[in-house]
C-alpha cells in the first residue's frame, strides 16, 4: 500500500482537524439554539399568564373604564 507523501499527509491531518472542530461547534450551536427555543417557550407561557391575570385584576377594579361612557369631548 503506498503511504501519502508527508505534504499530504499534513495537509489531511489539517483537514480532519478543521472538520471536526465545525463538528463540535455545529452540535454547541444546535444545544444553544435549542435552548433558546425552550426558553422563547417559557417566557411566552410566563407573557400569557402575566396577561391573564392583569385581565383578572383589572376585572376586580372598581369604575372599570369599559363600563363607562366615552367622556363628552369624544
Amino acid at each position: 500500500m503506498n503511504e501519502l507523501p508527508a505534504e499530504a499527509m499534513e495537509r489531511l491531518i489539517d483537514l480532519e482537524s478543521r472538520i471536526a472542530f465545525i463538528e463540535r461547534s455545529l452540535i454547541e450551536m444546535s444545544d444553544a439554539l435549542a435552548d433558546a427555543r425552550m426558553e422563547s417557550v417559557r417566557d411566552r407561557l410566563r407573557i400569557e399568564n402575566l396577561l391573564s391575570d392583569l385581565g383578572e385584576l383589572r376585572s376586580l377594579l372598581p369604575g372599570d373604564s369599559q363600563d363607562e361612557p366615552p367622556p363628552p369631548h369624544y
